[in-house]
């Protein structure tokens, strides 16, 4: 496996080009996995790329960016060892795979790739990514050039959020509230340990 630049693993017409967008969260382990298996079954080139913008600099009192020396070479290159750690931990360090950082959003890096590449294939979307609407996965299916695969979340195993988490305490307390409480016609459950019947 490699880190490279993908005109490099283009330069080769006569292979396919899998593209898998490998998240910095979640690191895409199901996805990465789904797309060297496939890589390896059509004889394509498979690119592992992620996402990247140099941080920003923090801003003086005046509104202003402060004066502060920023090593933008370093946090790329800090990044790109990320991603080659995450792809060699997914699919193992013996993949001729090959590594990419591309300065972009996600949406525009994976778009610009899918009109060179014979498949895109992605991490399943976090349902409660509010800061994009509509998220990545259906914006991307609209704007891209070939086909995509997105991970279902039951398949890629994704954590829940924490709201999401939060959405499923309240539901479960919701039920067991109905469960408990008492309605027209139904007698709530007796809470004694005993064997009798609750008195009339």
């Amino acid at each position: 496996m490699s880190q490279t630049q993908s005109d490099e693993v283009v330069e080769q017409p006569d292979r396919p080009l899998v593209v898998v967008g490998v998240s910095q969260t979640s690191h895409s382990p199901v996805a990465l996995r789904w797309a060297a298996d496939y890589a390896g079954v059509i004889g394509a080139n498979l690119l592992a790329v992620r996402a990247w913008r140099p941080s920003h600099p923090p801003s003086a009192a005046s509104g202003r960016p402060a004066a502060v020396s920023r090593d933008v070479a370093g946090e790329r290159e800090y990044a790109a060892s990320a991603l080659y750690d995450d792809v060699q931990q997914a699919i193992g360090p013996e993949h001729a795979a090959h590594s990419e950082i591309r300065e972009g959003t996600p949406l525009s890096v994976l778009t610009a790739l899918s009109r060179i590449a014979a498949l895109l294939v992605i991490d399943a979307p976090r349902r409660t990514d509010l800061s994009t609407t509509p998220m990545l996965a259906h914006r991307l299916v609209y704007n891209a050039a070939c086909p995509v695969v997105v991970m279902p979340p039951r398949i890629s195993q994704q954590p829940d959020s924490p709201l999401v988490t939060a959405g499923k305490w309240l539901a479960r307390g919701f039920v067991e509230s109905a469960g408990t409480s008492g309605r027209p016609g139904i007698r709530p459950p007796s809470r004694s340990t005993g064997g009798g019947s609750a008195p009339e």
